[in-house]
């Protein structure tokens, strides 16, 4: 166990030397859900079938979509790493086996966590306020962090299978029908019925709907925060073995 955190924190420690040298690419992380929080809330609009203030039901929404997205960085990076030789040069050290995408996970879920924040102090600054409390609070931040955890594992696992950069793009494209696809910007209630029945089912609808409970806000449904916590665990449960064995078949 010792050996395994001390391999995963020394890759931890090369992804995060990165962002030096990619100052750009983590500026734009930051910024497009921004952007995207500030399209729906005043140029597109939406909010069909929400009860109350828009942004109230948006911001809360806006933070599960960004759990869902920005994967492409992670997996160009997997794949970089694996046709620049740079993994085999460290299969030939002694290190635990996946300390490498356990230290590419572990600098996403950081840069992830940096996002949340930003996007937090933007939608303050629109007028949203959380009202559960503290601990209602760190709940829901512990929400957004674990189904971006489980989404970042299945890009890994996408990124490992697609092998080549070039590959991503399209396999990153699966990613947007669970982002769209969801109760982000608009009620179930307000779509035709099979459409709201696969946004009520959609893991990134279950976590929003969690949040929004424990924000205070509308649209929140207290029984959906433990159908947030059993989505990301199960979607857990297959990929980061299936990632994981991918990764010690490259070295056979």
């Amino acid at each position: 166990m010792t050996y395994a955190l001390t391999d995963s924190w020394t890759m931890t420690r090369r992804e995060l030397a990165r962002w030096g040298r990619q100052p750009v690419t983590v500026v734009v992380n930051l910024v497009f859900p921004v952007m995207l929080l500030l399209m729906f809330g005043y140029l597109v609009g939406g909010g069909r079938g929400v009860s109350g203030d828009y942004v109230d039901y948006l911001v809360p929404g806006m933070l599960a979509l960004t759990m869902a997205f920005g994967l492409e960085g992670t997996m160009i990076a997997v794949t970089q790493d694996l046709n620049k030789g740079v993994v085999d040069r460290f299969r030939s050290l002694p290190m635990i086996n996946g300390a490498v995408l356990v230290g590419r996970s572990a600098a996403d879920m950081l840069q992830s966590a940096l996002g949340l924040t930003v996007l937090i102090a933007v939608g303050h600054a629109l007028g949203w306020r959380a009202q559960g409390g503290p601990g209602a609070f760190l709940g829901a931040v512990g929400l957004l962090l674990l189904f971006r955890f489980a989404m970042l594992w299945i890009g890994i696992f996408l990124a490992l299978v697609a092998g080549k950069p070039e590959m991503v793009q399209a396999v990153q494209i699966l990613v947007w029908p669970v982002g769209f696809l969801s109760n982000a910007f608009a009620t179930p209630d307000s779509m035709p019925g099979w459409l709201g029945t696969v946004v009520e089912w959609n893991p990134m609808s279950q976590t929003a709907t969690a949040v929004r409970n424990l924000f205070g806000g509308p649209g929140g449904e207290s029984g959906h925060v433990w159908a947030a916590i059993a989505w990301p665990l199960a979607l857990l449960a297959v990929f980061f073995p299936l990632a994981v064995g991918r990764f010690a078949r490259l070295s056979r």
